[in-house]
């Protein structure tokens, strides 16, 4: 059985460039979704969140505000 790499939010800094307070930010948005929390409440994050990062810093060079980056990965998870 393989078991999942949870990532704590200073490993998510460290290998996505981001600030801690930016990564917050986007979980309060929603941009973002943690996969779990500790039992001390810690905020856990699956590798996805690496694609996730990736796209929002796509669209944030293409001059999309925060609101729209949200409805675009909102209509890209929605089934068709």
């Amino acid at each position: 059985m393989k078991r999942e790499k949870l990532y704590k939010i200073g490993e998510v800094m460290q290998y996505s460039g981001l600030s801690r307070q930016t990564l917050h930010n986007y979980t309060v948005a929603g941009l973002i979704h943690e996969a779990r929390r500790t039992i001390s409440g810690h905020r856990l994050y699956d590798e996805t969140v690496f694609d996730r990062l990736e796209q929002i810093k796509i669209l944030q060079s293409k001059n999309y505000t925060l609101t729209q980056i949200k409805k675009i990965l909102e209509q890209q998870e929605s089934p068709k």
